[in-house]
């Protein structure tokens, strides 16, 4: 199975845990069987893998998440990196183009794309397999997977298929209704449209090209940015006569917000929290090493971060996007490709993080212009490579960078620094990459 996995999203509606580096898809909030925790995007790899090990997975992102994909998901996962923001059209496009040209999937094999979120279990992608069958089969340019409602929905659009059979031609698409209409296609044999859609590659590569001039992935990609904003929907699918659609009854949950996240947790809470007797639905989420202790409050969600506090009435946590929006400020916890870091103090002139890189990984041998850097070792053992020279370190060993001086650090077991950044002016810009000049 081909399968494309759309990942956006800018982490508005679960803030404070999300962030424009960290998007709801990356939070650790599903229990495992081993008692550890596991994103939504760790939670699908690992279905979709159970179900076909040898499926082959793209997954189709922002330059921003590479880093958090590969932390979570491994280096062999492919990535189809869009430059920038274009709607799902041109996402969908580029992740064609990077199968064809750059995977080697040949035109005649289908393809299936879904976003990387959903809250479902093993019977959907059994679902998945059957509808890449079904478009490698069928005469049908796009077939769907329609949703079976549970109820009558105002946040999704809505699949009205010609007849009740598993799998049938679809009779129209409607917008997202109000909920009286949407009760009213419900009683027609209405569907939702989860996004959930499979194909050829080669009728997407050429729908590609009638709309979009180009030549290759890489031409694609050269010109990404000057690309019509547009959704696959309104590009493709509304102007695609041939289409079919294949129901699914099974469970399926859009995790989009605090309230609807909370009703997949196994527990009440996540990291140290106390509630008393009183408190009655309450959902805390806390990723801060400080108690937060609830009393008599019900209906509620409380999640905690760097990021900020969020103390919400369920039902009104899905308003929380406008409010967010007028928040600005530093960054507080990202993961990145070696590991993670996590910002401590920040004060005029200087800022403190705390840094943990994962064994085997290194950051960019690099340097900074307008800032001078002291690494403290606190657990671990690993290298430095200071201007060229290689150092082992531990834990109590202190490290110098001053400004100008390239550096990295390469981790041998699992790694904790406490880095120290001082200047008049810090700043994610101020970073310059070099090559490494000797053999780590």
């Amino acid at each position: 199975m081909n399968i494309v996995l759309l990942s956006g999203g800018s982490g508005k509606r679960l803030w404070p845990l999300s962030n424009d580096m960290r998007s709801k898809q990356f939070i650790k909030i599903f229990k495992t069987k081993d008692g550890s925790y596991e994103s939504m995007v760790q939670r699908v790899y690992r279905q979709i893998c159970s179900v076909d090990a040898d499926a082959a997975v793209t997954i189709a992102t922002s330059k921003s998440q590479v880093s958090a994909i590969h932390n979570q998901l491994g280096e062999n996962v492919g990535i189809s990196v869009e430059p920038c923001r274009r709607d799902t059209f041109p996402a969908i496009a580029l992740a064609a183009a990077y199968l064809h040209d750059v995977r080697g999937v040949a035109e005649d094999e289908a393809v299936v794309v879904c976003p990387v979120d959903p809250y479902v279990e093993e019977d959907y992608f059994q679902a998945l397999q059957e509808l890449g069958r079904r478009a490698a089969e069928s005469e049908a340019h796009l077939v769907l997977m329609g949703i079976e409602p549970t109820y009558p929905s105002a946040k999704y659009g809505y699949i009205i298929p010609e007849g009740k059979d598993q799998i049938s031609r679809v009779a129209m698409f409607k917008e997202k209704p109000a909920e009286e209409t949407a009760r009213e296609y419900i009683d027609q044999g209405a569907l939702w449209n989860g996004g959930v859609f499979a194909f050829r590659l080669g009728y997407v590569l050429q729908r590609a090209h009638e709309l979009i001039e180009f030549t290759d992935y890489q031409d694609l990609f050269d010109r990404y940015d000057s690309l019509k904003k547009i959704s696959f929907d309104y590009a493709v699918v509304e102007h695609e006569q041939q289409i079919e659609v294949m129901r699914f009854a099974g469970m399926w949950k859009d995790m989009g917000t605090w309230n609807t996240l909370t009703e997949a947790m196994e527990s009440s809470s996540i990291g140290k929290a106390i509630l008393n007797e009183h408190c009655m639905n309450v959902h805390v989420v806390n990723e801060l090493n400080v108690p937060v202790l609830c009393m008599g409050l019900k209906d509620m969600v409380v999640a905690a971060s760097p990021e900020g506090i969020l103390v919400s009435d369920k039902a009104q946590s899905s308003y929380i996007k406008p409010y967010v929006d007028e928040i600005d400020q530093q960054i507080m916890f990202a993961e990145k490709s070696w590991g993670s870091f996590r910002v401590i103090d920040i004060e005029e002139g200087s800022m403190t993080i705390k840094v943990t890189l994962n064994p085997g990984h290194a950051m960019n041998y690099h340097s900074h212009a307008l800032r001078d850097e002291v690494w403290t070792v606190v657990d671990g053992k690993g290298r430095t490579i200071v201007d060229g020279e290689e150092r082992q370190v531990n834990a109590g060993d202190v490290i110098q960078m001053p400004a100008g001086v390239p550096h990295t650090i390469v981790a041998d077991t699992k790694l904790q620094v406490v880095e120290v950044q001082i200047g008049s002016e810090i700043s994610v810009h101020d970073k310059v990459k070099i090559e490494l000049p000797v053999s780590r």
